[in-house]
């Protein structure tokens, strides 16, 4: 089965003609299309995704992050596996170098920090910048792609990605995490991003995504924050939730560091 209902073609002309849009776009270079890929499918994606709730590969929850993701390769069927491999395959790197403008972009067969994402109920992620090297190979992050997997999800149930402006001052653009919706965005020091306020979708229901990240062997300097070369997220807060968020993440340190390392291992044993 074809993942698209275009030729690649297509696919790369359709890249050109949203350029001028996408590097354009208020806050930060960004675009989402609706409808992107073969419907039939992405529906079988979607039946594969994994239980994730009751067996997450990486679990977040502290003030900055509520949610669950998958690791690696190890949770994807065999239509999930087909479709993530053609998201790092040629005809998509070359469709998103023609819609970014970015050339020779690299994939990752890792899918560090990408593939299953997963928010229940009151889950969230905080504004923020993303961590801006591979781990392993040192490259630089340039661009996100997000899946949203979300079928007959109401704007009731909240979960909109929020770009932010560079200050941190106010929400740009918002975007409902629906089914077959394909957002793009770039990733720089400066492109803050997240699901701050919690899901309020009904507790049967949950957030599901599919990530992916692309690299280059450098980047243009005005993406960096200088004296941040080499960084992990950059959480940012909102009007606020500043003092809120120091208080419990300063408290939880304290935790850490008064609390022998044993209780934590037997905290996680209990876990598993």
């Amino acid at each position: 089965m074809s993942f698209l209902d275009i030729t690649n073609n297509e696919l790369i002309e359709l890249g050109r003609s949203k350029h001028h849009e996408y590097i354009n776009a208020d806050p930060f270079p960004n675009m989402y299309f609706d409808n992107f890929f073969n419907q039939e499918h992405l529906s079988k994606v979607l039946n594969e995704f994994p239980d994730l709730r009751a067996k997450p590969d990486i679990q977040y929850n502290n003030p900055n992050e509520v949610k669950l993701a998958s690791k690696g390769e190890a949770r994807f069927g065999e239509h999930t596996r087909a479709f993530m491999h053609f998201l790092n395959s040629e005809p998509f790197l070359n469709f998103l170098s023609a819609l970014t403008g970015i050339d020779d972009l690299v994939p990752d067969p890792y899918f560090i920090g990408g593939g299953h994402h997963e928010i229940l109920p009151g889950g969230f992620l905080k504004m923020h910048a993303d961590f801006n090297k591979h781990p392993k190979n040192k490259l630089d992050r340039r661009i996100n792609a997000l899946i949203y997997l979300n079928k007959d999800w109401e704007e009731s149930y909240g979960g909109h990605f929020q770009l932010w402006d560079k200050e941190m001052k106010e929400c740009r653009k918002k975007i409902l995490p629906l089914f077959n919706r394909l957002a793009i965005f770039s990733t720089t020091d400066f492109s803050y991003h997240g699901h701050p306020d919690p899901l309020s979708c009904p507790p049967d229901r949950s957030r599901r995504s599919l990530a992916l990240y692309y690299y280059t062997n450098g980047r243009p300097e005005e993406e960096i924050n200088s004296g941040l070369e080499e960084h992990n997220t950059l959480f940012k807060y909102r009007a606020g939730e500043d003092d809120t968020t120091r208080r419990k993440l300063k408290l939880k340190k304290i935790v850490e560091l008064i609390t022998p390392p044993i209780f934590f291992r037997i905290a996680d044993k209990l876990k598993k």
